[in-house]
C-alpha cells in the first residue's frame, strides 16, 4: 500500500510542485492551503508523513502548531517543516519539536524527494517494530479452557455488540487489557481508536490534563484521552488511582457525553464506549470513600471477573505451548516442548499469565539451540522450581533465610543462568563473569552444582 502525504503550504505554486514531484514518486497525497483546511484534513485522517510550511495564515509559527498537534495525535508520524525565511533558531525550534527534518526554500528536488523517502521508511519500520511486538505481546486470542476464560469469552461474544460500559476486575498480570482488545476488535467501534490511559502510571496533577485536554492561553489545544478516543474505545486501566474530584467530571461524561476542556467554559460532545479495569476490590475501595459509589454503579454495567493463573491451572500448559510458539516464530527458532510440566502446574505465579510468558521467553532465550528440542525442568528458571530469587515468591523466601544461605541460592541462580548463556562452556563463562576458570570450579564445587561438560575442554 502506498504511503499518504499530507501537503501543507499557502504558496499555490510550491503546492503543485510538491504534488507532483511526490506522485511520480509513487506516494498519494493530500492538499491544504491554510491553518483550517490542515486541522481539518489532520483531524479527518493522520498521514503517513506530513510537509508542513513554517508560517502559514494564521501567524509566524502555525506551522508549528501543526506539528504539535500531528505528534500529540502519533508521536510516529514524521513530519518535514518548510520555510521560506528559514533560520537557524526556526530550524532548532522545529527539530526541538519533533520535525525529522527542515529544510530551506527554494528546495533541491532530490534532497526534499531523498527526505520524503527516508521518512516513509522511518514509519513504516516503526509500524513493522508495532506489529512484532503486536504479535509477541499483544495477540487478541484469549487462551485457555478453564471454567472462568470460557465464560469471559462468551462474554465478551455477548457484550461486544451492545454500547454498554464495561468493568473487568482481576490481579495484575491476568489478561484485563488483553480482554477489553478482544471486546474492541468484535465491536462495531473496531475501525475507530483505541485509547488507553493508565491510573496508577499518571501524577495525581495530570489527571484532569490526560482524561480532558487543555486550551492554551495562545490558542492552541491540547487533546485528551477522550476526544482522542471519540469514536471508539477508551480504556481507563487502574481507575481506581484517578482522585475523587476527577472522579465527578467523569461521571458527566458517562452521563451527558460532554466535557470540559481545562481553561475552556464550553462543552465538547464525545462518542465513546468506557472499559475500566482495576485490581482492587472495589466494594472495600467504596467503603473505604477512595472510589464514588454512583461512579461504579455507572461504569460496571458488564463485569467481568478474571481468576489468577493459579485459580485456573488447565491454562498453565495450553498458555505456555502458545507463548513457545509464537516466541520462537518471532525469534525464528524451531518450536519445542516441555517435558516436564509439574514446576509450572505447582508454582503460584504471582505475576500470573505475564510472568508466565516472561518465564517462557527468558528459557527460550538461554536455552542453547542444541537442546532446544525440549526444556527440561532443570533449564526453567529457579523462581519456577523452588530454588532461585528472581521471582517475587523467591525474594520474599529469602527475606527469612540467613545471609549466607540467601547469597548461596542467588549465587547458584546466577551461574546456572551465565553456564546456560554460553552453552556449558566453563571458559567463556568465566571469562564473562570476572573469573578465572579454576576458581569458577572451586565455587561450582562449593555450591554443590554439577559441573558441565566444557565446549573448549583443553
Amino acid at each position: 500500500m502506498s504511503a499518504e502525504i499530507l501537503i501543507i503550504d499557502d504558496n499555490s505554486d510550491i503546492r503543485l510542485i510538491l504534488n507532483e514531484l511526490i506522485k511520480e514518486a509513487g506516494y498519494k497525497t493530500r492538499l491544504a492551503a491554510n491553518f483550517n483546511q490542515a486541522l481539518s484534513e489532520i483531524d479527518k485522517k493522520l498521514p503517513d508523513v506530513a510537509i508542513i510550511d513554517v508560517k502559514l495564515d494564521k501567524g509566524d509559527n502555525d506551522g508549528i502548531q501543526l506539528l504539535d498537534h500531528i505528534k500529540k495525535k502519533n508521536t510516529d508520524i514524521p513530519v518535514i517543516m518548510i520555510s521560506g525565511h528559514a533560520n537557524i533558531e526556526m530550524a532548532v525550534n522545529s527539530l526541538k519539536s519533533g520535525a525529522f527534518e527542515f529544510i530551506q526554500k527554494p528546495f533541491d528536488k532530490e534532497r526534499l524527494l531523498n527526505f520524503v523517502n527516508r521518512a516513509v521508511e522511518n514509519f513504516n519500520l516503526k509500524n513493522e517494530n508495532k506489529n512484532l511486538n503486536s504479535k509477541l505481546f499483544h495477540s487478541f486470542e484469549i487462551i485457555g479452557k478453564s471454567q472462568n476464560i470460557s465464560s469471559i469469552k462468551d462474554q465478551i461474544q455477548k457484550l461486544s455488540q451492545s454500547e454498554s460500559r464495561v468493568f473487568i476486575t482481576g490481579p495484575t498480570g491476568s489478561g484485563k487489557e488483553l480482554i477489553s482488545r478482544n471486546i474492541y476488535k468484535n465491536s462495531k467501534r473496531n475501525k475507530g481508536p483505541f485509547i488507553i490511559i493508565n491510573g496508577a502510571l499518571l501524577d495525581a496533577k495530570k489527571y484532569e490534563l490526560e482524561l480532558f485536554g487543555e486550551e492554551k492561553k495562545d490558542g492552541s489545544i491540547s487533546y485528551g484521552a477522550l476526544e482522542k478516543a471519540s469514536g471508539g474505545f477508551l480504556l481507563i486501566d487502574e481507575v481506581t488511582e484517578i482522585p475523587l474530584e476527577t472522579q465527578s467530571k467523569i461521571l458527566r461524561v458517562v452521563i451527558d457525553q460532554k466535557f470540559k476542556r481545562i481553561n475552556s467554559n464550553h462543552d465538547i460532545k464525545v462518542d465513546v464506549r468506557i472499559i475500566c479495569s482495576t485490581n482492587k476490590n472495589m466494594n472495600i475501595e467504596i467503603q473505604n470513600g477512595n472510589f464514588r459509589e454512583d461512579l461504579f454503579h455507572r461504569l460496571n454495567v458488564f463485569n467481568i471477573k478474571i481468576d489468577p493463573l493459579n485459580k485456573r491451572i488447565e491454562d498453565i500448559p495450553i498458555l505456555a505451548d502458545y507463548f513457545i510458539e509464537n516466541i520462537c516464530k518471532v525469534y525464528n527458532y524451531k518450536s519445542f516442548s516441555i517435558k516436564d510440566n509439574n514446576y509450572l502446574l505447582n508454582y503460584d505465579w504471582p505475576g500470573n499469565v505475564r510472568q508466565l510468558r516472561n518465564v517462557v521467553e527468558r528459557t527460550i532465550i538461554l536455552t542453547p539451540r542444541d537442546k532446544i528440542d525440549t526444556i527440561e525442568a532443570e533449564m526453567l528458571s529457579e523462581e519456577v522450581t523452588g530454588g532461585g530469587d528472581s521471582g517475587i515468591s523467591g525474594v520474599a523466601g529469602l527475606m527469612g533465610a540467613p545471609l549466607r544461605e540467601a547469597r548461596e541460592s542467588f549465587e547458584r541462580e546466577y551461574l546456572s543462568v551465565q553456564i546456560r548463556r554460553f552453552s556449558g562452556n566453563i571458559s567463556k563463562t568465566a571469562s564473562f563473569i570476572g573469573m578465572e576458570r579454576s576458581a569458577l570450579h572451586r565455587k561450582l564445587k562449593l555450591l554443590g552444582m554439577a559441573e558441565r561438560k566444557e565446549a573448549d575442554r583443553k
